[in-house]
This record gives C-alpha cells, structure tokens and sequence, in this order.
C-alpha cells in the first residue's frame, strides 16, 4: 500500500501522526488505477476522525458531538460543517454496494478513544483494535471483491499492526492523552506504574510487558500470514505481502530497541527496501503456488 498518503495500522488503523512518521504505505501504484480514489475517500475520513479524538484542547463532549455528526453524515447523508469527509466515503460504499459499517466501525473505535483511557486486559484492546483496525482490511478486501472468509486472516493483520502503532508510541500517547494501551493486568503483574511511560527509558519490568505484547503480536501474524498467498488481485497480494514483512520486520525492532528511549521505525529508504522485499517474496510465492497447481 506506497503511495500518495501513508497511515500506520491496516489497518491498518489511524494514528494521528502525521504523514511522513508512518510505517505502511497505503493506495500504491500496486492497486489498481480505478480503485485508488476510494481508498483515499476512506483514509480521508477516518484521518478526519483521528483528529477530532485526537486534539488535546478539544473538550470531550466537542469531540463526542463532531464524530456523532461524521456518523449521522456516513450512515444517513445529513449535511452539518465539517462532515464533507463522511458524505464522500457515504457515496463511495454505496456506489460499490459496500456495507457502511466499514465507517461506522471507526467512529465506533474514535469514540472510544474519547471516553476511555486504559484497558484492563489483551481481550479488552483486542475488542478495541477489532472496531478500530479491522474495519480497514474489510474494506480493502471487499472493495477488491475478495473472499469473506479471508476476513479473519485480515483482521488479525490489522490488530496487529494497530498494537505495533500502540507499542512504538507507547509514551508518547501517556504523555499527550494519557491513553495507554498496555493492558493494565500485564502492566500490574510485573509491578510496573502506569507513570514510567513518561520516563525516556523503560524498566525491566516494563519491557517484560513489552516482550509479552510483541509476543502475542507474534501470534496475530502468524494467523495473517496465509493472507496474501490467498488474494486473487495480485496489486492487493503484493501489498498485503509487503505490510505483512513489515510488520514482521517492526516486531523484531521492537524486541531490541526501546520504545521509550527513540523512535523505533525504518528509515525511508529501509522501508521501502523492506516492502519491496514483501513484496517480491509474496510474488515468489504465488508463482510457486500456481506451478504446483499447474503440475
């Protein structure tokens, strides 16, 4: 997904960072010409989104108040200042007959984000990145007409990369929004204090909670991993592969560098090396796939 705009989580998932600080490139020259401008109605809304939840000096019923008008914009057409975002996507699903839930989902997740700070646990962050991550793979595979069954694969994708987002920004969204999203119950079992995340460096108790939400990242990738093999568009596949690599690639940054210390992320020129390998490994392997088919 490199590209003309550039987010991080399937999902991959809004950040409110801005563009050059992000990881995974989205609406390349790999999709296909005619599906690009739907892709960027989309992005273009949840960034909307991202930022109202986002803005430290608006108050939280202001915030509330704005999304709400995103959502009566995106699932009824109502008109209001501001809403130009959601109108536009509204057209784009229905024009293509895609559910607008994909939207809706995301206002669901940027709600969230305005009412709550911590999570108690990893089921509880997951139920939040299923609302505010997932609902981008869905997207992106049933405007490319995929099949529905890959919907979990994607989603585990983007769950994934919405916990990278989280991890490389762990101290910097307690500082900023006093949002953490390390689950409380691993954070209280290694003795750690929800403040050390304003610190610059992370203890050993921290980064044994660190460790344990990289692991469980692990798993997630593992699930994702027959994603991109399974696509028909080979623009999406190619994509997908190169996210998928990237991902895997920023796990094991994560494992070595600290997160509190420095920004943990690939130069853009690794980036784009990374996802061209992703990319080429994916092809390799939908090339050998279809030999086998063939014989």
């Amino acid at each position: 997904m490199t590209a003309e705009r550039r987010i991080d989580h399937a999902a991959l998932a809004a950040s409110g960072k801005a563009a050059g600080d992000e990881n995974f490139p989205v609406a390349s020259l790999l999709i296909a010409a005619d599906l690009r401008p739907a892709i960027r109605a989309y992005y273009a809304f949840a960034r909307t989104a991202d930022d109202i939840a986002d803005a430290p000096a608006l108050p939280a019923e202001v915030k509330r108040q704005r999304l709400d008008a995103l959502a009566a914009a995106l699932g009824e057409g109502q008109k209001a200042a501001g809403v130009e975002p959601a109108l536009r996507l509204r057209q784009v699903l229905l024009a293509r007959d895609l559910p607008l839930r994909h939207g809706l989902d995301l206002l669901d997740a940027f709600r969230q984000d305005v009412a709550v700070r911590h999570y108690p646990d990893w089921p509880a962050l997951m139920a939040y990145c299923t609302l505010s991550a997932a609902p981008v793979g869905r997207f992106l595979l049933d405007l490319h007409g995929e099949d529905q069954a890959l919907h979990p694969a994607a989603d585990a994708l983007c769950r994934a990369l919405q916990v990278i987002n989280h991890l490389q920004d762990c101290g910097d969204d307690y500082r900023r929004l006093n949002r953490v999203y390390l689950p409380t119950d691993w954070l209280r079992a290694e003795g750690v204090a929800i403040e050390e995340l304003a610190t610059g460096r992370s203890s050993p108790g921290l980064r044994r909670v660190l460790d344990r939400c990289l692991d469980a990242t692990t798993e997630l990738l593992t699930v994702s991993a027959p994603l991109a093999p399974s696509l028909t568009r080979t623009g999406l596949a190619l994509e997908t592969g190169a996210i998928q690599h990237l991902a895997e690639d920023l796990v094991r940054q994560l494992r070595r560098r600290d997160p509190l210390a420095e920004r943990v992320a690939r130069g853009r020129l690794a980036l784009a090396g990374r996802a061209l390998y992703g990319a080429a490994r994916t092809a390799l392997g939908r090339w050998r796939r279809r030999r086998r088919l063939e014989a």
